[in-house]
């Protein structure tokens, strides 16, 4: 599946596969089965998501152009590998001439680059908003701002050797499939290790450093708020102000923490689907008596592109606006969700708004 499966795993830079070998039937139906399942529940969960985001694009808050991408991404995932792999399952070969062979293989790791990225860059982005807010908050809406810029670049470069490791080639006399061909022995385990280090494990090792910052900076303001509000009790004087300004503060604090929370889940979700994917695609290549063809090792492939399932569930769940965002989908104009927009609006500037509300009470 995807950049590196049993498509690419006996291939060499000497010969393409000796024979044409039966495959396991059940495997193959389970697999079917399982595909079509995956890209008939991301397709809707994101383009619907996509259609209603669409719609509100002039009222995109800054997190929201992120989550908008982030769909983006995840189509690619669910149009250009699950729907590929899912034909490729069906045919048993691939079906296709050699720049299409090239094409697919390249649009698979664009989307498995894009939705990685555009998760790194979603999470910097709340650690400058917490940890820099000032910054943050003269930040103007743009949709097309520099990280997800930055995320697509690196997603369309990164996956250029693609085109050049993969083609359409003779697997058996008049049988032709898309291949991958590495030099023996290395070659193989070089490209799957380095491409599991860029997608997978420098992602997450700066989501990691960014999120105990931010981890950091909450607790620190929460420390901060209630130190100051217990200083505050014993002055009478400015208990009614400081009652309604406090207040505030609570409520921009929860808005702000809220998307923080919504982006460790994205990520725990990321790292729970993508990681025995990319367990087992170092196994299959640095232990040559790994099960390859088991339905463990199947299934456990297959679990990567639930994460594109997951990314808009995630998203409505913490949105609260379920209902709302149905309804959308019908209407072209919703005045209830200009508050909704509203109040998003307000997680980005949220800390700079709180520390402002406190210098103020002081």
């Amino acid at each position: 599946m995807a950049w590196s499966s049993a498509n690419t795993s006996n291939a060499s830079s000497e010969a393409v596969p000796a024979g044409d070998e039966p495959r396991d039937e059940r495997l193959a139906r389970l697999e079917i089965a399982l595909l079509s399942i995956i890209f008939v529940a991301a397709g809707l969960l994101n383009f619907g998501l996509l259609l209603v985001l669409w719609k509100r694009r002039k009222q995109l808050s800054r997190m929201r152009v992120f989550v908008l991408h982030l769909c983006v991404a995840d189509l690619v995932v669910t149009f250009f590998q699950v729907c590929p792999q899912l034909m490729w399952d069906i045919t048993d070969r691939f079906v296709g001439p050699d720049i299409l062979c090239r094409l697919v293989k390249y649009l698979q790791v664009v989307g498995m680059f894009a939705s990685t990225y555009m998760i790194v860059v979603m999470t910097i982005d709340r650690y400058q908003a917490i940890c820099n807010p000032m910054v943050t908050f003269q930040r103007r809406r743009a949709r097309w701002n520099g990280p997800v810029c930055a995320a697509w670049c690196v997603s369309f470069v990164g996956s250029l050797p693609q085109v050049f490791i993969f083609s359409r080639v003779e697997v058996a006399p008049g049988v032709y499939d898309c291949w991958g061909q590495f030099v023996v022995p290395w070659g193989l385990r070089a490209y799957v290790t380095w491409t599991t280090l860029v997608i997978f494990v420098l992602p997450i090792l700066i989501v990691i450093v960014c999120q105990v910052r931010i981890c950091r900076a909450v607790h620190a303001s929460i420390h901060l708020k209630t130190h100051h509000h217990a200083g505050a009790a014993g002055a009478e004087a400015a208990s009614r102000p400081l009652s309604s300004r406090a207040s505030c503060v609570v409520g921009l604090s929860k808005a702000r923490v809220k998307t923080v929370k919504m982006t460790v889940v994205i990520v725990l979700a990321y790292v729970v689907c993508w990681t025995p994917f990319f367990t087992v695609q170092l196994w299959s290549v640095w232990d040559a008596e790994a099960p390859t063809q088991s339905a463990t090792f199947t299934i456990l492939m297959l679990l990567a592109s639930l994460n594109s399932c997951v990314n808009p569930c995630i998203y409505l769940v913490f949105s609260g606006k379920l209902p709302e965002w149905l309804v959308a989908l019908m209407c072209v104009d919703e005045p209830d969700l200009k508050e909704s927009m509203q109040e998003e609006a307000t997680m980005v500037s949220s800390l700079y708004i709180s520390l402002k509300g406190l210098s103020d009470c002081r």
